[in-house]
């Protein structure tokens, strides 16, 4: 049985200061004024979407409707980005404090900055990690304030205090079992972290010391209840594909395979596996508006839970995608959520998922549209 130990870690921080020879984001040439680059303006930056396109890197990002204008679609534009098209986009936060003031993660080491809403994007480097023979893949950003965390693979957590103008890295044990998939900032210095086998740390004091919140592994439980009755659980060895949290801390997972899912609550020494009640394998899964969860199947299919809270009842829900699948579901309130998926699908619901209209917008984009936030 693969325990999960509490590790605690004491070091002399870095600061990942911007160089004092380079340009700030302000002072950089607006994307737009790049007739090359052809820049649209980024319009808000309370919801985002990022892609994986077949030319260039790209995000989508919701202008900021009036109410009349609310039930409108085609609320969305494309944001050329100026970085090398083989970059996939990972994960996109802005500072709570500063609404204008964002960051967006990638592969290949890309961490990018905005300071106008997006309308302008540059490269941030890390010096302490150029001396290193790694190209990290930064894969989740968090801020609470003015505080943010970074993850990536391999192993590496970054920490702010001052909304991102200098980043501090904290070293990590060398014993955490998985790749750090999620970070979530919980309040002042206290953050919780997620590895792709299902390890949860949470730390209250910048990261120097984390306390595992389950006993074990994802794999460890499986194979200590193999009589569990979970098709897919003897013997697993895999790891989780997909992983979200509710607002109130509790966590859904998909196994790699999508063959079934896992939930954690606060409080639980264990994570819990679940069948799924649908033939097809699972895609991905989250947390909607109303504490429930969405589910969404390989191949295409949207399916939403009975009630609220954690479920095993689902009932699919008809949505017009052209045939391609739902990639990401992201809830803005309980009755207000955007899909997207294959081939530029971009659908949206007002009445908390009961319907599904869907927005042109990306309709002649040549990308797959992953992520929603």
């Amino acid at each position: 049985m693969a325990s999960l130990t509490s590790p605690t870690f004491t070091t002399n921080t870095r600061c990942l200061q911007r160089p004092q020879n380079s340009q700030s984001p302000s002072q950089q040439p607006r994307l737009s004024q790049r007739p090359e680059l052809n820049r649209r303006h980024f319009i808000s930056q309370t919801a985002s979407l990022s892609s994986l396109p077949l030319l260039s890197p790209l995000i989508l990002n919701p202008q900021q409707a009036n109410a009349a204008a609310e039930d409108s679609l085609s609320e969305w534009e494309r944001v050329y980005l100026p970085i090398d098209p083989g970059v996939v986009l990972l994960d996109i936060a802005f500072v709570p404090d500063d609404t204008n003031h964002g960051f967006l993660l990638g592969t290949r080491q890309t961490i990018m900055e905005t300071k106008d809403a997006g309308n302008t994007w540059v490269q941030r480097s890390i010096p302490s990690a150029e001396d290193e023979d790694f190209n990290y893949r930064f894969n989740s950003i968090s801020f609470k304030g003015k505080e943010g965390w970074i993850v990536g693979k391999p192993a590496i957590l970054l920490y702010t205090a001052d909304s991102g103008e200098t980043w501090e890295r904290i070293p990590l044990s060398a014993q955490l079992p998985g790749d750090m998939v999620y970070i979530k900032a919980t309040g002042e210095k206290s953050a919780e972290m997620v590895t792709d086998e299902g390890a949860i740390y949470i730390t209250s004091n910048r990261g120097y010391n984390w306390r595992a919140a389950v006993q074990e592994s994802v794999s460890a439980t499986l194979n200590r209840t193999v009589s569990s009755g979970i098709s897919g659980a003897s013997y697993y060895t895999g790891t989780f594909n997909t992983v979200n949290r509710s607002p109130n801390g509790n966590y859904v997972a998909v196994s790699s395979r999508g063959n079934f899912y896992l939930t954690w609550e606060p409080g639980q020494a264990f994570w819990q596996p679940h069948n799924r009640a649908i033939a097809r394998r699972i895609q991905n899964m989250g947390w909607r508006g109303d504490g429930g969860l969405w589910l969404l199947v390989r191949g295409g299919g949207l399916y939403l839970s009975k009630g609220t809270g954690i479920s095993e009842e689902f009932e699919e829900i008809p949505v017009q995608s052209r045939g391609f699948g739902i990639l990401d579901v992201g809830y803005r309130s309980k009755e207000e959520a955007w899909a997207a998926g294959g081939s530029g699908i971009l659908l949206r619901t007002t009445n908390g998922g009961k319907t599904w209209t869907r927005d042109k917008a990306a309709d002649n984009i040549a990308a797959n549209l992953y992520s929603v936030k």
